[in-house]
């Protein structure tokens, strides 16, 4: 049984205001064209298809593009809701679908039914579980429900499963011991987790909700990942199309497809002077990729921002990493003798404070010159007042 495994599409999502939009078509074409390679048995859309529970309809014809070439590539596609999704706007028209091989979890009521599938080796079934908490399942069972634990294990209860088969469990849960990424939302005190040991009856289980492609305990617990980056935490990863096959009755095999996306998402590093030299960048693509400009300059640069523009198209946010920057918030607190000091020494202090370091003497000259005109022009307009 070949299983191509998805989730976290987040149609519709932007990232420091980019529109992904163009992107996730590009790497949808580039997956179905994997599955039209592969011929799988089935599809696997783990949750979190679009990323608001309302998606914008440029998503929404998007996902329903991608649905209907695939369908002509594959028997069956299954697909749950995520905790991005609306699980009723998820499971909108799932009966009808059925019946073209598009099977779409429900919204959950306390029983999960599974989906038979046949080949060489016998039966696998394919349970859908869309993401639950505590009170979603809460409702359903005599059981006391008091964590995310608790809820996925009386679910998975209720399934009955028969362990002389094969059996396949889609959800979209965070499971302990998973690595987070930035772009997903986080629980407070991780009370979201699940013990992977509530999955102990199945063959695989098919995960979403963790961005970073990995397997929990060992491969049968696993998450495919996003097919694209969307933070710069996870820049480093490497972003693919996993292929979980089963054979007999513990028998696993897992493969990773590499997905290359339209544009990258990259930092870059250095002085305003060495991302504006044209050798810096002339033989990478940073020009088209998203980007986080990072300036290593001492001084804050005028105009930066519209300057790097010119070379860098899609910048997504830029910041400082100087002396200034590292400073410790207790550096920062205010003297309560200030006001007891003179300009100079006032302004010494800030200019340390800011940069990290003292003024130069040259700037120094430059500070006491001004201050004096200042001083000299306050002085010559009480003298014209008093006359």
């Amino acid at each position: 049984m070949k299983i191509i495994h998805l989730s976290d599409l987040h149609i519709g999502k932007r990232v420091y205001e980019y529109s992904m939009i163009e992107d996730q078509r590009f790497i949808l074409e580039r997956i179905a064209a994997v599955i039209g390679e592969e011929s799988p048995d089935c599809v696997i859309i783990a949750g979190d298809v679009y990323d608001k529970t309302v998606p914008p309809a440029e998503a929404v014809e998007l996902f329903d593009d991608f649905l209907v070439r695939i369908s002509g590539l594959v028997n069956d596609i299954f697909v749950i809701s995520g905790n991005h999704d609306s699980a009723e706007r998820i499971a909108f028209g799932r009966s009808f679908m059925d019946k073209s091989g598009i099977h779409i979890s429900p919204v959950y009521k306390g029983r999960v039914e599974p989906y038979i599938m046949n080949d060489a080796h016998g039966e696998t079934a394919v349970y859908l579980l869309p993401f639950v908490k505590p009170s979603t399942v809460r409702p359903y069972v005599d059981d006391a429900i008091g964590s995310y634990t608790d809820a996925v294990r009386a679910a998975v209860k209720q399934m009955n499963v028969d362990k002389s088969r094969r059996n396949v469990l889609v959800a979209h849960q965070f499971v302990t011991g998973g690595k987070r990424s930035e772009s997903e939302e986080i629980s407070v005190g991780g009370m979201d987790n699940v013990d992977a040991s509530v999955f102990a009856d199945f063959d695989y289980v098919a995960l979403g909700h963790l961005h970073r492609p990995q397997r929990v305990g060992d491969d049968r617990i696993r998450y495919c990942g996003t097919p694209l980056k969307y933070s710069f935490s996870e820049m480093n990863d490497l972003k693919s199309v996993t292929v979980a096959e089963l054979g007999e009755k513990g028998s696993l095999e897992i493969r990773e497809i590499p997905l290359v996306a339209l544009h990258n998402i990259v930092e870059v590093r250095g002085s305003f002077e060495q991302l504006m030299d044209k050798s810096f960048y002339s033989d990478t693509t940073y020009r088209s990729d998203y980007t986080h400009i990072v300036l290593t300059d001492e001084n804050d640069v005028p105009d930066a921002e519209s300057s790097l523009r010119v070379v860098y198209r899609r910048i997504m946010k830029i910041d400082y990493d100087n002396t200034r920057t590292r400073m410790t918030t207790a550096d920062t607190l205010p003297d309560p003798e200030a006001h007891l000091k003179d300009p100079l020494s006032m302004f010494a202090e800030f200019f340390r404070l800011r940069n990290g370091r003292d003024m130069t003497e040259e700037q120094t000259d430059y500070v006491k010159g001004f201050i004096g005109k200042i001083w000299d022009g306050e002085k010559e307009e009480k003298d014209d007042a008093a006359d």
